[in-house]
């Protein structure tokens, strides 16, 4: 039995988005969070078998041709999470960097997210301009004004999971950025992030110090080794995430595109490489929204290429 399209209510019966990762979460095993940056990144991975996705707001603004420095607003985060969601119907866990402002725009913020179909809202305690967790001299707000910012969410919610993310790792050392996610489960924070760990020691200090759950960031070319989804579980996380990897596996793949058409002015020699137009359409469901409207004839596939 096909999938509905979410024009035929795709995911409307289901619990809300923010119940259904929980459960996800009630597993004995760790849950894998591919990153998306757009809807057909979401297919291919819903495809491949993976139940939540990652919404990474560094992917999102390098897709905009933008620096993660906190410039993409609150609207164009809820528009890429809307795309997704509507792709998918699964569970994203949603980068809202610093909240988009203090209290009352931290709710509002978790408010939109949840309208977009989010199930979860990551949170930092970095001042702006933010950083990327992996990049030097980050700047940390107080751990009170993070908890604050923490609490306001859990009261702005219905079903949003609220993951409180701390910086403090880097700057003020492992056992402080305890002390602050400490601090930040008490003000109601669901799920623990701290990034940019750097070995198996601080991994397994934070897996000790909560009984909360703990989700990682295997992310490449940053402070952190590379792990599996095995040896994270563990160290005692209970989701791990790969955010930026479909971005750039993207990019590099558009890179040597347009390369080849440069240099041979042609884009033969590569359809090897390419999703064939018959298999895009059955990532997309074309042929499912075709056949809402009657009065579309059915599209048939050129011959003999594709």
């Amino acid at each position: 039995m096909r999938d509905m399209t979410w024009l035929e209510g795709n995911g409307r019966d289901q619990k809300p988005a923010g119940d259904r990762l929980w459960e996800l979460l009630q597993r004995p095993r760790i849950l894998g969070v591919p990153g998306a940056h757009n809807g057909l990144a979401g297919q291919l991975a819903k495809k491949a078998g993976f139940e939540a996705l990652y919404i990474s707001g560094g992917a999102l603004t390098a897709s905009m041709a933008y620096p993660d420095l906190g410039m993409m607003t609150v609207e164009e985060l809820c528009f890429f999470t809307r795309i997704v969601y509507r792709a998918t119907g699964l569970p994203l866990i949603v980068d809202g960097d610093t909240g988009y402002g203090e209290v009352l725009n931290v709710m509002r913020t978790v408010r939109e997210l949840e309208t977009a179909g989010a199930a979860a809202v990551q949170i930092e305690d970095q001042m702006l301009p933010k950083k990327c967790g992996h990049l030097n001299d980050k700047r940390l707000v107080a751990p009170e004004e993070m908890a604050a910012k923490v609490a306001a969410a859990r009261r702005a919610r219905s079903h949003l999971r609220i993951i409180a993310r701390t910086d403090a790792a880097a700057v003020e050392g492992v056992e402080a950025a305890i002390a602050r996610a400490r601090l930040y489960a008490e003000a109601g924070a669901d799920i623990i992030f701290a990034d940019a760990l750097v070995s198996e020691a601080d991994f397994r200090a934070f897996g000790e110090a909560f009984d909360v759950p703990l989700m990682a960031n295997m992310t490449e070319f940053g402070r952190t080794p590379f792990f599996t989804a095995q040896e994270f579980e563990d160290f005692g996380f209970d989701i791990v995430i790969w955010p930026a990897t479909s971005m750039r596996m993207a990019g590099r793949a558009l890179e040597e595109l347009y390369a080849h058409i440069q240099d041979h002015g042609s884009t033969e020699g590569l359809t090897n490489r390419m999703l064939t137009r018959g298999e895009l359409y059955e990532v997309i469901g074309y042929h499912d929204y075709e056949a809402l409207d009657a009065g579309i004839a059915k599209t048939v596939l050129p011959t003999p290429g594709e």
